[in-house]
């Protein structure tokens, strides 16, 4: 295992790793903790942020082109930032239900699927775990 793939990446695809480490770990956290404290609402903020951060950052990376620039995965960019507000809107509304399932949706697909995604041979992160 060596971090040289990832550190010798574009800026913006170090900044997009480190943003989903961060809310993969904030998340996960997230899923255990009790709900409806101030720390899960401090921490869910922060995870909000992070996610559109990769949402956003997303746009600047195109390694795997399939439409033009773009791929299949900036689509699920497109909903994270679709979804992200309407879940927290549905917290805000006290829709705590709609709340849960979107955030927990949202951290399954856009972090985990998606993360593992990132794990194949020949991606970054890949050759980060792998080797080249």
């Amino acid at each position: 295992m060596s971090l040289a793939p990832l550190l010798n990446a574009p800026a913006v695809i170090q900044f997009h790793a480190a943003a989903a480490m961060l809310a993969l770990g904030v998340g996960a956290a997230q899923l255990w903790r009790p709900k409806g404290t101030r720390s899960h609402r401090v921490m869910g903020w922060s995870w909000v942020i992070f996610m559109m951060a990769i949402a956003v950052s997303s746009f600047w990376i195109s390694t795997i082109k399939q439409f033009g620039a773009f791929s299949l995965i900036h689509v699920l960019s497109i909903v994270t930032i679709i979804n992200v507000p309407l879940a927290v809107y549905a917290a805000r509304r006290g829709r705590i239900s709609a709340h849960k399932s979107g955030m927990v949706s949202i951290f399954f697909l856009a972090l985990v699927v998606a993360g593992l995604f990132t794990l194949l041979p020949g991606r970054i992160l890949g050759r980060v775990l792998w080797g080249s």
